[in-house]
């Protein structure tokens, strides 16, 4: 407590015994500088400043960081928008709101819709398919599918060399949540963790391990957000040929991928959210919009009251407060009685 050896060692294990080395010859050569016996320890601001900078370039950790999949999907929606331009024969509709008739969703960033949140978390995982990085990246065993087949049929031997269709990867991840009973804002959290694996430990998601990398990041998300979670013995009943075992070591392999870093902030959450929403409106994957009629406007209208009632009370607290600082602050002026 206080000396000079307990503030120089190692917090962490593996360094303890080259710590203690290091004290042993500083004290051989304390006469010697800092400069000269080399010993230049980094402070730990400048290692709070790299890790910044490291979560700006990453998407899962950063509010401001944009989206993988948003930015490998630019090239196919500006190919579809030079067809729709060329080819105008199929004019698309789309409705918009008036001063008689308001369009509206049953989409918010609170209660995503499940389907549809579904969908574009389908598509997003297809263009990080489709537009992959083919030479770079690592391939890891446990999430290959011929080594781990998630089913007993035999696995096809060009398995890895066809990118699966978008409706493929819907059925699979679809069939997951319907079984699983799993809400939209687990498929949100499910992309975070995906696009959060492949940037911590660089690997590639490519046509053989993309089912297994999908199961591990449902796996993960369910766990994390629904308090109910759903078991890896309950993953065995959706997917009948999968043991227990190999669930649970995709778990924790996963985990130790992620560095154990399973937060989602509510602002990397709703970036995502909007991301989605803009991934689906570029290729044509609206949601659906119903007009607005008289019963769900008075239910809006009472949700708003019900907002407004709830921080009036906080609105009127806080006047008090500041009615009973100008009391103490002001100055009141008596008129003086002279004889």
């Amino acid at each position: 407590m206080g000396s000079t050896t307990s503030c120089c060692v190692s917090s962490s294990p593996k360094l303890r015994r080259n710590a203690h080395s290091r004290l042993e010859s500083y004290q051989q050569d304390s006469e010697l500088s800092r400069e000269e016996t080399g010993c230049n320890l980094q402070h730990i601001s400048d290692r709070e400043n790299v890790d910044e900078l490291n979560m700006e370039y990453n998407p899962s950790d950063h509010p401001r960081a944009s989206t993988l999949f948003l930015s490998k999907s630019q090239t196919d929606v500006r190919e579809k928008r030079k067809s729709l331009f060329i080819n105008n024969h199929r004019t698309l509709r789309r409705k918009y709101s008036s001063c008689s008739t308001i369009f509206l969703d049953d989409n918010t960033v609170s209660q995503p819709n499940l389907k549809y949140t579904i969908k574009c978390v389908a598509l997003a995982i297809y263009y990080h398919i489709k537009n992959r990085d083919r030479d770079g990246g690592m391939l890891l065993d446990i999430f290959d599918e011929k080594l781990h087949p998630l089913s007993k049929s035999q696995v096809p031997l060009d398995y890895d060399k066809r990118d699966p269709e978008q409706k493929q990867i819907y059925r699979f991840v679809r069939t997951l949540f319907s079984a699983a009973q799993l809400t939209a804002e687990c498929a949100i959290v499910t992309l975070v963790y995906l696009e959060r694996l492949l940037t911590y430990a660089e690997i590639v998601i490519c046509p053989g391990n993309w089912k297994r990398i999908v199961l591990g990041a449902i796996l993960l998300a369910s766990k994390v957000w629904d308090d109910q979670a759903v078991w890896n013995v309950d993953y065995c009943q959706i997917l009948k040929d999968i043991t227990v075992d190999d669930m649970n070591e995709l778990e924790r392999q996963f985990l130790e991928l992620l560095q154990f870093n399973i937060n989602v902030p509510s602002s990397v959450y709703a970036k995502y959210y909007f991301d989605l929403r803009s991934l689906s409106e570029s290729n044509n994957l609206s949601f659906p919009l119903e007009p607005l009629s008289r019963d769900k406007a008075q239910k809006l209208e009472a949700i708003s009251r019900l907002c407004d009632d709830k921080y009036k009370d906080i609105r009127r607290a806080a006047r008090r407060r500041s009615a009973s600082v100008d009391n103490l602050c002001g100055i009141r002026w008596v008129p003086a009685i002279l004889p």
